[in-house]
């Protein structure tokens, strides 16, 4: 099986492409705007390739055809998105419509990775697959159009919902709330956590063996991918104070109105996994796990 993972040197990307490479049944590729981030660090081949650049994906599509595309790749961080549309918009939602549809020129299976953003936070309750979004930020939106152009465009996709991914950064990769609280409280510095906002926290490994999941083409639709614990964000900044044997009156939870974010964001946006479960047997590590395993 020939398996592309665009997004490759982003922080789920790579996880992806490693832990696939890894098994040694699959054919893996990489691609990535910038160059490969760890050179001969595993079993695949690497395209660098820019997905707004509809002529050279077709080309790429043309040399070999896929059997799988991962597509990992996003502008994801909210407060950007919401002040370059223009640039939001053609790779969240432009180059998702081109991929879904070399995808389904080539019969190529499409695995494109989507947010809990999607959703605006007022059910109070676990998301599942079958709620309607109505996204309260731009990258939301974005990532919405994205999902609704791959369900359009293909027969044979699956999404994917991930939610506050965490793990070991490569050099180069952005951080995540765990690495940043644990840091920040290892050198004694206060830190302040918004306590009104609810996530589903995802061990990035986690994310990998959902993937491999959904390769086969027998699932189709929405997955929700993430952690099976609803947790404040001020909770997991807690768990890992406790975990690390920190100080956690260092931590100061503040309400959403408080903190003053520039950009918008659910209130509440834990997903259920209930769908993923059933279907295909997921079932994610707890955050102590996680912690355990991205700390090691």
């Amino acid at each position: 099986m020939r398996i592309w993972v665009i997004g490759a040197n982003g922080f789920t990307g790579r996880r992806v492409l490693s832990y696939l490479s890894a098994i040694g049944k699959y054919e893996m590729m990489g691609c990535s705007l910038r160059p490969d981030i760890l050179p001969g660090s595993g079993d695949y081949r690497f395209a660098q390739v820019d997905i707004n650049n509809f002529p050279v994906v077709e080309e790429l599509f043309r040399k070999s055809t896929p059997d799988v595309v991962i597509n990992t790749s996003a502008l994801s961080v909210p407060d950007y998105c919401e002040n370059h549309h223009e640039e939001a918009y053609a790779t969240n939602v432009s180059a998702v419509e081109h991929l879904a549809e070399c995808c389904m020129r080539t019969g190529s299976r499409f695995l494109h990775f989507s947010t809990d953003f999607v959703f605006d936070g007022k059910k109070q309750e676990l998301y599942t697959e079958e709620d309607i979004p109505a996204p309260v930020n731009y990258y939301g939106q974005t990532k919405y159009l994205g999902e609704q152009a791959v369900a359009s465009i293909c027969d044979n996709y699956a999404i994917i919902r991930v939610v506050v991914v965490y793990g070991k950064a490569l050099p180069g990769q952005h951080g995540n709330i765990l690495r940043l609280v644990k840091t920040r409280l290892e050198n004694q510095q206060e830190i302040r956590v918004v306590s009104d906002q609810w996530r589903t926290p995802t061990w990035v490994d986690d994310i990998a063996r959902g993937v491999e999941l959904l390769l086969p083409a027998t699932r189709h639709g929405i997955y929700h991918i993430c952690g099976n614990e609803c947790l404040s964000i001020s909770e997991i900044a807690y768990r890992v104070a406790d975990y690390f044997q920190l100080d956690r009156s260092l931590i100061h939870p503040v309400s959403t109105e408080e903190m003053n974010e520039a950009t918008p964001r659910p209130r509440f946006s834990g997903l259920s996994i209930e769908k993923a479960h059933r279907d295909l047997g997921y079932s994610p590590s707890s955050l102590e796990e996680g912690m355990s395993f991205m700390f090691s």
